[in-house]
């Protein structure tokens, strides 16, 4: 899997390198999210407890609407937040919600990016060429 590039349809942001956390599963920064100590706290969530902070998401769908899309600007002006979002699907205000607090975000992939990209793996994202890369 090392080295594997997967291309976006869509991509925004800035370059970004960190390690992920990938699950089949959604994202409500709203309803998925403690963002007082940047954990993952629905406990029905696949990521349930763990850190975003400085993390790539890998996850299969944007869930929610204007509330979640502002939820990331609070969050980037907290300092506590993902380094970029990776989706199978977005919806239009989640997109709108990551530009306005300038995170990097990417979405539709030819395959399951969640089956694709392991949690753990570290990422190199490059929305200027739509690509995820798998660096280790």
């Amino acid at each position: 899997m090392t080295g594997k590039i997967f291309t976006a349809r869509h991509a925004m942001g800035q370059q970004v390198e960190a390690e992920c956390l990938s699950a089949n599963d959604g994202f409500s920064a709203r309803y998925d999210l403690n963002r007082l100590e940047g954990r993952f706290s629905r406990p029905a969530h696949k990521l349930f407890g763990q850190s975003y902070h400085g993390k790539i998401l890998v996850l299969d769908t944007a869930k929610g609407g204007v509330a979640s899309a502002w939820m990331l600007y609070e969050m980037k002006s907290r300092n506590l937040y993902p380094a970029a979002i990776v989706f199978n699907t977005v919806n239009p205000i989640l997109a709108q919600g990551a530009a306005h607090a300038g995170i990097t975000m990417l979405a539709g992939f030819d395959v399951n990016i969640t089956e694709a990209i392991a949690s753990g793996s570290r990422l190199r994202i490059d929305p200027a060429h739509k690509t995820v890369q798998v660096l280790d």
